[in-house]
C-alpha cells in the first residue's frame, strides 16, 4: 500500500495522534517551561480537542465496523472545517503579535480571574498573584516565528491534508483484492 493511499485511508487516526501531539506539547510548554497561555492560545487549544473528538470518533467507527475502505470522507472534510478554524484563530492571534492588527480588549488575560478563591488570596496578600498574559506579546520563538504562526502553519497544512483525504479518488477508497 503506498503511503499515499494508506494517509488518505486512515487520516482520522493520524490527526488524532497529530492533535494529542500538538495538545500535549502545548500543556508541556505549559507546564515544564513555565510558559503561561493568553486567551487566544487556549482558543487554539479548543479547536485540536474538537478534532480528537472527530477523528477519535471515526476512527473507533472504522475499526469497530472494519471498514476496508478507510474512514468516512465526512470525517476528513469535518476535520478540514476545524483546521481550517484553527488557521484563522492562530493566523488572527499571530497577526496581532505582529501589530498588523489590534486584538480584542479581553485578550488580556490567561487565567480564570473570576475565581473567587484566587481574587480572596490576592486581596489579603496570601497567594500568588495570577499573572496577565497579554496576547500580544511574544513569550517563544523558533526561528522567528511565535507559537502562533507555528500554529497557524501547521493547522493549514493539517486542513490540506484533510482536504485531500475528504477529496481521494475512487481508487484509493475502494478494497483492492
Amino acid at each position: 500500500m503506498s503511503a499515499y493511499r494508506l494517509l488518505t485511508r486512515w487520516w482520522t487516526a493520524f490527526a488524532l495522534a497529530i492533535s494529542l501531539a500538538l495538545l500535549g506539547a502545548a500543556h508541556a510548554f505549559e507546564r515544564f517551561a513555565g510558559l503561561a497561555p493568553c486567551n487566544l492560545c487556549l482558543r487554539q487549544r479548543e479547536v485540536f480537542w474538537g478534532a480528537v473528538a472527530i477523528s477519535l470518533v471515526a476512527t473507533v467507527w472504522t475499526v469497530v465496523s472494519q471498514a476496508r475502505r478507510g474512514t468516512p470522507r465526512i470525517a476528513a472534510f469535518l476535520l478540514f472545517v476545524v483546521f481550517a478554524t484553527g488557521a484563522v484563530t492562530a493566523g488572527f492571534h499571530a497577526g496581532g503579535e505582529l501589530k498588523w492588527w489590534a486584538l480584542p480588549a479581553l485578550c488580556a488575560g490567561g487565567g480564570d480571574m473570576a475565581d473567587l478563591e484566587a481574587l480572596t488570596s490576592l486581596a489579603l496578600g496570601v497567594g500568588p498573584p495570577q499573572r496577565v498574559v497579554m496576547c500580544d506579546a511574544v513569550t517563544w520563538r523558533f526561528l522567528g516565528l511565535s507559537m502562533a504562526a507555528w500554529n497557524t502553519l501547521i493547522s493549514a497544512s493539517l486542513a490540506v491534508f484533510s482536504l485531500i483525504a475528504a477529496k481521494r479518488p475512487k481508487d484509493a477508497r475502494a478494497p483492492r483484492n
